[in-house]
């Protein structure tokens, strides 16, 4: 489905990614992993058209990708939840998830986008004309995913959902991302929370140093000793 081929990127004359290779089939569920300036959300934005690829390869389906505009790759069946949220506080909520829907085939079918949001995440049919910057934390990064899935996205991008949660929403928030996944839209999930990614993630990358350092299931990774050292804080 998407491929990424010997990609770097750079911020003017500092490199950030070094020649990235990952792939997410179709359905997949895939996470990156790693520590603080590693390139996790310089990779995200790759994949979404934000920053541009210096050198290789990034294609969807089989079309490269590499030198589309950044406002085609919604086009392509991508959507990115950034870090953050970024969402327009002073507007509804209803009006931010309808951001999500401005494409013209999204457009078309806003009502079963938006039907399907609320069924997904109640609370946002019951706020949904208040101001998205009085919801909580949570509440904001339910806006956040599902102005994503008015795009009807076949791709999803994740960058640091968990980031500033309440643990209990941290998991109700990692159940929710299982159920996107199983309802057919492939998912690239970046994550500090290294446990959590890999128990519901089906393949994983582990990014370090703007590199990819390792590669394999969540039962590979965790059967290497310095992985289960580094990032899950194990003797």
């Amino acid at each position: 489905m998407l491929e990424l081929d010997r990609v770097r990127v750079s911020y003017g004359a500092a490199p950030a990614l070094w020649d990235i290779s990952l792939r997410i089939e179709a359905g997949e569920l895939v996470c990156v992993v790693g520590p603080n300036g590693a390139g996790k959300t310089t990779l995200i934005n790759c994949i979404a058209g934000l920053n541009r690829a210096q050198s290789g390869t990034l294609s969807m389906e089989g079309r490269d990708l590499t030198r589309l505009a950044r406002n085609r790759f919604c086009d392509q069946g991508i959507a990115i939840v950034p870090e953050g949220r970024r969402l327009f506080t002073g507007m509804s909520v209803l009006e931010n998830l309808e951001l999500g829907s401005y494409r013209p085939a999204a457009r078309a079918n806003r009502r079963a986008s938006l039907e399907r949001v609320f069924r997904i995440f109640p609370v946002l049919e019951e706020r949904q004309h208040a101001a998205a910057g009085t919801l909580s934390g949570g509440q904001q990064q339910m806006v956040a995913i599902g102005r994503a899935l008015m795009a009807q996205p076949r791709l999803l991008l994740l960058d640091e959902p968990s980031l500033g949660l309440a643990p209990s929403i941290v998991l109700e928030m990692f159940e929710v991302i299982r159920d996107i996944n199983a309802g057919g839209v492939a998912v690239l999930l970046v994550e500090q929370n290294v446990a959590m990614a890999l128990e519901v993630a089906t393949r994983a990358y582990v990014l370090e140093e703007g590199r990819i350092a390792a590669e394999g299931s969540p039962k590979e990774l965790l059967a290497q000793p310095h992985i289960r050292r580094a990032y899950l804080g194990e003797e």
